[in-house]
């Protein structure tokens, strides 16, 4: 139909350092561009290196840091994209004004990794967290700088117990009920 297009999409994946939002994030790529949906892809560490690498650790910087996703994600939405961020965004504040930037132009959907911080200690291949706590790493969120849990989050997984596959289903299932109220005009 000439002049319709498809809304756009961001699935923000939060949580600490080892909740498995690669993780998910890599498997939930796979699964929507099998169905033939391209995917903007904005990891928090390749953010970091790329757009974001004037940036500290600093409260300041990572809320900025979050706002630059924000928009990004908000700008690939506008052109009805479909964004995954994966970004531990430890503050609400700055997760709320990123949602802010993409319903602007289209849906947000909000998945707290709520994995225990230590199963997240248990999986950490790099030592952050070993290092954090040996007072290596300041400001490390989970050890000595807060992660705020989501106060709006449209779904909530831990994935201690939930296998990836039933994680990318629930996030899966959540993307197309959007899409299908919309549809119904009840969004």
């Amino acid at each position: 139909m000439p002049g319709t297009q498809q809304r756009g999409v961001t699935v923000f994946l939060t949580g600490l350092s080892g909740a498995g939002k690669s993780t998910i994030a890599d498997a939930l790529v796979a699964d929507l561009e099998r169905d033939g949906r391209p995917v903007t892809v904005l990891d928090g560490d390749v953010v970091r290196t790329h757009l974001s690498s004037e940036l500290t650790f600093s409260r300041e910087d990572r809320d900025l840091n979050i706002r630059r996703i924000g928009f990004v994600a908000g700008e690939v939405v506008r052109h009805g994209g479909t964004v995954l961020v994966a970004a531990i965004a430890p503050y609400e504040a700055a997760r709320e004004e990123a949602r802010a930037l993409v319903e602007q132009h289209g849906r947000f959907l909000l998945v707290h990794l709520s994995t225990p911080l230590e199963v997240c200690e248990g999986r950490d291949v790099k030592g952050l967290y070993a290092r954090a706590r040996a007072g290596e790493i300041p400001g490390f969120t989970g050890i000595d700088d807060p992660y705020e849990p989501p106060v709006r989050a449209e779904l909530v997984i831990d994935t201690s117990v939930t296998p990836l596959a039933e994680s990318v289903a629930r996030i899966r299932a959540a993307m197309d009920a959007a899409t299908d109220e919309e549809s119904a005009g009840v969004a």
